[in-house]
């Protein structure tokens, strides 16, 4: 009897430290004065570089709010696809708000936030000169797509490109103006806003109908998911949807309005 006793109380001790463990994020966020966000810095007007050198956009804004409500300050780290996941798991960051959509797999790998903050879809951007009509149009030919993303996969396989795979936007769309690929595949509202707002973009389209639309997702280390620092940043995002501060600030950054946007502050309002 007073082996199982002993057990039992080593158990509930270990329990107690996990839980300890788990809840120490969110204070050591606090102690340390400073929030550590990924965000992206090629990805105008979510996240980009101004003339000066700062950074701007929605994403920047959520951060800098995120980093408000806990009264600490904000470092913002520029992540790309590729790494953005990898930075969370190795604790470089405390949060990543860089347009990473929420999928399955990434779930088994970092904690994806509910709800979902922001969504988008899958297409191309292309001179016009190329006369791309469908899908299918891509296949055997060269397009430029961005490494990690999770739609290089679904489009390789459907439609038969030839992906060539860069770090970063401004890699991509250099090759893509020096003519070293037909398109470069992406999310639809990136390629919406640059043909919208950009002159650079005068001779190109976004000819295909966007495809695999999919939410957008904030995360935080897998463990933190269920943990108070988890479940704060799921009631944060819930208020910005419902006191229409993302649909506010959407509009601040010259973003066309998003149905999704509109949708969950109808919902949570």
């Amino acid at each position: 009897m007073k082996k199982t006793v002993k057990i039992l109380a080593a158990l509930a001790m270990t329990a107690g430290f996990a839980g300890a463990a788990q809840a120490d994020k969110l204070d050591d966020i606090k102690a340390a004065g400073k929030l550590v966000v990924g965000i992206k810095q090629d990805y105008k007007p979510w996240g980009y570089l101004t003339v000066d050198g700062e950074l701007a956009g929605l994403e920047i804004d959520l951060a800098k709010d995120v980093a408000s409500r806990l009264g600490v300050e904000v470092e913002l780290v520029p992540v790309v696809a590729s790494n953005r996941m990898e930075f969370l798991q190795q604790g470089r960051i405390d949060l990543v708000i860089a347009t990473m959509g929420d999928n399955p797999d990434r779930r088994k790998v970092v904690g994806m936030i509910e709800p979902n903050y922001y969504a988008g879809g899958t297409n191309v951007i292309a001179p016009k000169a190329v006369g791309l009509k469908s899908w299918e149009d891509l296949r055997g030919k060269d397009v430029c797509a961005l490494q990690g993303s999770y739609y290089n996969r679904r489009v390789t396989q459907l439609y038969g490109p030839t992906l060539v795979a860069f770090a970063g936007i401004p890699e991509a769309t250099s090759a893509l103006t020096n003519g070293n690929c037909v398109a470069f595949l992406y999310d639809n509202t990136w390629i919406e806003s640059q043909l919208a707002t950009e002159a650079q973009w005068a001779d190109f389209e976004m000819p295909l109908v966007t495809e695999d639309p999919q939410a957008w997702s904030i995360a935080v280390p897998l463990e933190e998911l269920d943990a108070p620092y988890g479940k704060m940043m799921s009631e944060i995002v819930t208020d910005w949807h419902k006191t229409g501060f993302l649909i506010e600030r959407n509009a601040e950054n010259g973003i066309a309005a998003s149905p999704f946007l509109q949708e969950q502050h109808d919902l949570l309002k």
